[in-house]
């Protein structure tokens, strides 16, 4: 497979040329991007998933969410659903996406909404709650029909875009030149004892720009696993099946394994529907632990019996007040 994706390598150049000239469009102004007087917040990356954009759009939620009036907008990957909707705790998965959902199951005071077209969700975002202060954009670094106030590249350490292509040869959306229009690059479940030294070498590898910020971040698993109401510690659960459908389960899989955990794993693709034969072989599984962006998918299957999530969270390495001191700037908000 790797192999034949090298033979595309045509196709990768001119597909990446096409956007390469869309973007140029877009930077002349040709093309036009809609400003808004409420700030955006655009997370995004070059890649094709994977990259930990939902933890950093909880991230982001968790930490300005008492002090300003914060929305979220997502396109809903993979929902049965069109045009725009405002989220709601009983929804179902496939009619919103698995991870609006999980947003507004982990933040239920806030708005949570899903529109393909951005612009479009934007304006009935600002006409149904005028007095929001700050609007969150989920996986829209190529969407440029929208000019956000502040935009935050998200790249995976060990995969960083620099050394990676255009697709179908490599994973990019774009070439990776297109990383020029974030301010803020944060790189992604990095070790949690990432090295100076380690770091310098990013640092040169990636290259930023004078306006643009690098950061790192980790991965911090909960010590904890939940089913609804259900609270166990991870501690004392064991010999079970993991159950992923993400686009990168290793992180996950390498940290079970550290703490001595005996199970089987069962991975799909990201954002996989289970099929009926797939929900048959799940069904029979005693116990399961999951992501929770998995279980937002098979959580309305009552006949699975035991089935847990471990939350996750993104975790700064050192640069967390510099990280929004740039937001400040960038919005020109007190935050």
């Amino acid at each position: 497979m790797k192999y034949f994706r090298y033979l595309l390598f045509p196709f990768s150049v001119l597909y990446g040329s096409v956007l390469a000239i869309r973007n140029l469009l877009y930077s002349l102004g040709v093309l036009k991007s809609t400003s808004y007087s409420t700030p955006i917040i655009c997370v995004g990356n070059l890649s094709t998933g994977g990259t930990g954009k939902s933890p950093m759009i909880e991230f982001l939620i968790n930490a300005l969410k008492t002090d300003y009036k914060v929305a979220t907008l997502s396109r809903g990957y993979k929902r049965t659903t069109k045009g725009f909707i405002v989220v709601k705790s009983r929804h179902l998965s496939h009619e919103v996406g698995d991870e609006p959902l999980q947003f507004k199951t982990n933040f239920p005071e806030i708005t949570v909404a899903v529109d393909a077209n951005r612009r479009r969700g934007i304006s009935n975002l600002l006409k149904n709650e005028p007095e929001l202060d700050l609007i969150l954009l989920d996986d829209a670094f190529q969407h440029r029909k929208v000019k956000p106030d502040l935009t935050i590249l998200l790249s995976t350490y060990g995969d960083i875009y620099v050394e990676d292509f255009v697709l179908p040869t490599g994973n990019l959306r774009e070439f990776a030149v297109g990383a020029k229009r974030a301010q803020l690059i944060v790189i992604t479940k990095c070790p949690p004892n990432l090295s100076d030294e380690e770091q310098v070498r990013l640092r040169k590898l990636i290259r930023p720009k004078p306006h643009q910020l690098l950061l790192f971040s980790t991965i911090v698993y909960s010590d904890f696993i939940l089913r609804r109401s259900t609270k166990l510690e991870l501690s004392t659960f064991d010999d079970f099946t993991l159950i992923t459908g993400i686009a990168n389960p290793l992180p996950l899989v390498k940290h079970l394994k550290s703490l001595g955990k005996t199970f089987k794993h069962l991975a799909f693709p990201d954002h996989h529907e289970f099929s009926e034969t797939e929900l048959k072989t799940i069904i029979r599984q005693t116990r399961i632990l999951t992501t929770q962006k998995d279980f937002m998918r098979l959580k309305s299957y009552s006949e699975i019996d035991e089935l847990y999530y471990i939350p996750i969270e993104i975790q700064l390495l050192d640069e967390s007040k510099v990280f929004f001191e740039r937001i400040k700037e960038s919005l020109n908000r007190d935050f």
